[in-house]
């Protein structure tokens, strides 16, 4: 399907017009969040691993105390070093639980509440881990429609789940959303190396070896008898402990069997696709380069950052612009 802007019109803060300005503030602004009230389910992982004692996944449900079994569910996926806390899944369960949905917060392997119950990191191919908590989901509440809403990896996996299923249906989903997802993973190493991106390849790569580590630690079978230093970039976690984890032969033939660019053309389920052009971290030109599935939409703005779009003038109710729109898309369908 083609691109559209209509009805997707983002006019960002007059103090916050570049895209790393967006993505900045998106993590640093300060808010106050609701205390925690969830109930946490953990749940199998995608891949048993019996000989590691079997993965399993944190799910963070928030129930709203007047939500009926056929009520709506909403299944929040996190980005990258990111978890239940994080700001913009804490916004939208306060926001759609108090517009009745039921939502669930999925911690990643190794992220949140995921830390310890996990012997395999996460990455872009654990699609699968999505679709297990897709069909908890629909295990509990049968009668509940479900919707999967993913940011940065979040909708990197979703999109991947969907190009795996095809037509058959997860769970009990009927739409999704990919908020910022990585399409091609190579054009992300690439924005990484270049000047503008060495900063978030440091921030990730800093992240992500405190995962590892503090992983290594808790389960040592599974840890080198040295412990390297911390690499200096991402790609090198990817070849020397993502890539070997996941089964993959190196970081090229992760990112290749991984990536969802060239998959997007499978997919007939409905989703929709949400970025920036001057996204910093996750480049948007792969969006237009590949062909797309009849279940594929894309809203490419402008300006916004990666997981930004803090607004001005777009008569929200305050500016948190892209929150808005994912009510709109739940509430009205586009």
């Amino acid at each position: 399907m083609p691109v559209r802007t209509e009805h997707w019109k983002f006019r960002p803060h007059l103090l916050l017009r570049g895209g790393h300005l967006q993505t900045f503030a998106a993590v640093y602004l300060p808010r106050k969040h609701a205390p925690y009230g969830a109930k946490l389910h953990f749940i199998q992982a995608d891949d048993v691993a019996p000989e590691l004692g079997g993965d399993r996944l944190a799910l963070h449900d928030d129930c709203p105390e007047d939500w009926q079994p056929n009520g709506p569910s909403v299944l929040l996926v996190h980005g990258l070093a990111g978890c239940h806390t994080s700001a913009y899944m804490c916004r939208m369960a306060e926001r759609l639980t108090a517009r009745g949905y039921r939502v669930f917060r999925m911690d990643m392997r190794g992220c949140g509440a995921g830390e310890g119950i996990a012997k395999l990191p996460t990455h872009c191919g654990r699609s699968g881990d999505v679709a297990a908590a897709l069909r908890f989901i629909a295990t509990e509440h049968p009668e509940s429609p479900t919707y999967a809403i993913g940011f940065s990896l979040g909708g990197c996996l979703t999109l991947n789940l969907l190009a795996e299923a095809e037509e058959q249906r997860v769970g009990n989903l009927v739409r999704s959303l990919a908020i910022c997802p990585p399409i091609d993973l190579f054009a992300v190493e690439r924005r990484f190396d270049s000047r503008g991106g060495r900063a978030y390849d440091k921030f990730f790569t800093f992240k992500l070896w405190q995962q590892i580590t503090a992983r290594w630690a808790r389960y040592p079978e599974i840890a080198p008898a040295v412990i390297p230093p911390q690499p200096k970039r991402l790609r090198q976690i990817d070849e020397t402990v993502t890539a070997p984890s996941g089964g993959f032969a190196s970081a090229d033939d992760y990112y290749t069997k991984t990536q969802p660019g060239p998959k997007l053309h499978r997919i007939s389920q409905p989703v929709l696709i949400i970025a920036a052009e001057d996204d910093p971290v996750v480049p948007t030109a792969p969006l237009l380069e590949y062909d797309r599935g009849p279940g594929v939409e894309a809203v490419i703005v402008p300006r916004g950052g990666h997981l930004g779009f803090i607004g001005g003038g777009n008569g929200d109710p305050d500016r948190r612009w892209l929150d808005w729109r994912i009510i709109e898309w739940l509430e009205t369908g586009h």
